[in-house]
Order: C-alpha cells, then structure tokens, then sequence
C-alpha cells in the first residue's frame, strides 16, 4: 500500500534548460511521480520571500506523494533529483537553488535519524509551505502537536492583539 507524504518544494533559481522557478517545479512534480512514487496532490505555486542571505524571491509548493520509501530512502531519492537538477551541497545555507525538496510530513508520524527528522522540525513556523499545505491536505495532523495544519496556519497568521 504504501505511505503518504507531504513534500515541500522550493525554487528562486532559473534552470538553464527548463527556465523559471515556476517551470522548475513543475519539472520535478514530473519527477516526484516515478520510480515508486505516486503523485497523489500538488498546490498551487506561490511567491514567498527569501529566508536568510538570498535576496531572490522563491517559488513554492506543496505535493502529496505516496511511496513504499521508508522517509531515509525517500529522502534520498529526493536528494538525487536535486542534484539531477543541478543543485550542488556544500556551501552557504539558504542561499540561491535551482530546486529544494524537503519531507514535511508522513503517514508514519515521527521519524528520527541522523540527517533526517520528521515532522520537518520548522514548517510549523513557514507559511510559505502551511498555506499550500493547506489546499491538498488541509485536515493532516502534526503528530507532535496534534493540530491540524489549518490550525497551525491560523496560529501563524492570526493577527496580534491590538495594545491597550
């Protein structure tokens, strides 16, 4: 049967061959659904600004992907469309990329290895992944904290109390 996953993508790179941030994440949606993976659900692109150093822009995304992967060899996979899309390791992090993919989520719960923990320990404080989340997977829950991600979506948007 297999499990699901909630996979963040990310682009603020242009890619020689196939151009845009945008189209670069409509590429590796492609890829996202081979090789024993099953794309079930993607969200709607959005534009979100750069964490950290990068001063560009990034495309992003959300894909609902089921695999009988367990999250190290998914998260391999991952790494190696990456790299076939021309992203190097090393380096500054969080600087400019042609393609980023990381597991948010997955049907198991909690996973946790060297190199590798699931949940991702900071998608509950980005929007940039919660608001696409939450057009293909509204009502998944967060096993640590038991809220949905529409739950952690209103935490993270509601306005602050007004001052007195």
């Amino acid at each position: 049967m297999g499990q699901r996953y909630l996979i963040a993508l990310g682009s603020n790179q242009r890619h020689v061959r196939l151009g845009s941030p945008e189209q670069v994440l409509v590429a590796a949606l492609l890829d996202l659904n081979r090789k024993g993976l099953k794309l079930m659900a993607s969200a709607k692109t959005i534009r979100s600004a750069p964490l950290g150093p990068s001063r560009r822009r990034y495309a992003n995304s959300v894909a609902l992907v089921k695999s009988k992967l367990d999250p190290p060899e998914l998260l391999a996979r991952l790494k190696h469309i990456e790299a076939k899309f021309g992203r190097r390791r090393g380096g500054q992090r969080w600087t400019a990329r042609v393609l980023d993919l990381d597991i948010v989520l997955w049907s198991g719960g909690v996973w946790s290895s060297p190199g590798l923990t699931v949940p991702h320990r900071e998608f509950r404080g980005r929007s940039f992944v919660l608001a696409p989340a939450l057009t293909i997977a509204g009502t998944w829950r967060d096993p640590i904290t038991a809220l949905s991600l529409r739950h952690l979506q209103a935490r993270l948007t509601r306005p602050l109390p007004a001052p007195r």
